[in-house]
């Protein structure tokens, strides 16, 4: 890689770490579309598990006591469902194609979330009730795209979104599963596709650009407002969806 790929990397990092510790959530939805622009899909997505698993570990143990174990659980029981079956998609997937998920999952992921508020704001909000079966299903849905594009965040949060879940122990739940699920995605990467020195390597490095990020980010995100963040984070995201999707329409253009 050149010197200006290691600086794309480095601040990609930086910024998804600041991000999630300033909002609890956002490392893996931000920087797996664009590190997809800068190195291979698989390369990215094994990066984008191993700083995501670092990085929750590291803030967890403040959070234990928020956690709702019985959720977490049911989550992380679907999740091994739905983990195998990403694999799979990943391991034989056209890498265009993964770019692509990852785009569409991220727009998804701030529509719903923009829709959310908009329909709080406006008096229509109508809440899901939050059952073992969905659980699970949040669960599958999030172990498969973890598996297949790094990202375990957006369907879990949607549903706890939806459900109205306390922010603390959505929080806490989400960081805990990120943890776990990471690290099951990580060794079952490990012993059926393999994760290349370089990858470690490569982690290794940036690693300390998502920790500064991370002690950045807390402060800030108690000095932004819950409406200022939203706005900023719901843009963020919606502009790397678009920007992933048309780089993936540019490069399927290419000969």
């Amino acid at each position: 890689m050149s010197l200006f790929d290691w600086a794309g990397l480095a601040a990609v990092t930086f910024g998804a770490a600041l991000l999630q510790a300033a909002g609890g959530f956002g490392f893996a939805v931000v920087a797996t579309p664009l590190f997809l622009l800068i190195i291979e899909p698989a390369h990215a997505v094994q990066l984008v598990i191993i700083i995501s698993t670092g990085l929750s570990i590291v803030v967890l143990p403040r959070l234990w006591q928020a956690i709702a174990p019985r959720l977490l659980m049911r989550l992380m029981a679907g999740s091994l469902f739905g983990l195998p079956l990403g694999l799979l998609a990943f391991r034989h997937s056209d890498p265009r194609l993964v770019r692509v998920a990852a785009g569409i999952i991220v727009l998804v992921f701030a529509v719903v979330v923009a829709a959310r508020r908009r329909g709080a704001r406006g008096g229509r909000r109508r809440k899901l009730a939050m059952t073992p079966g969905r659980d699970l299903t949040a669960g599958a849905a999030s172990g498969a795209a973890t598996a297949l594009a790094g990202m375990s965040g957006p369907p879990v949060l949607i549903y706890l979104i939806l459900v109205e879940a306390p922010p603390r122990t959505v929080r806490a739940t989400l960081l805990a599963f990120f943890a776990m699920i990471y690290l099951a995605t990580l060794a079952a990467h490990a012993l059926t596709i393999g994760v290349p020195e370089q990858t470690w390597l490569t982690a290794g490095i940036l690693i300390p650009f998502a920790l500064i990020g991370g002690f950045i980010g807390r402060p800030l995100g108690d000095r932004l407002g819950a409406d200022a963040f939203a706005f900023f984070a719901i843009g963020l995201l919606g502009a790397t969806g678009i920007y992933t999707l048309a780089a993936a329409a540019f490069a399927a253009g290419r000969p």
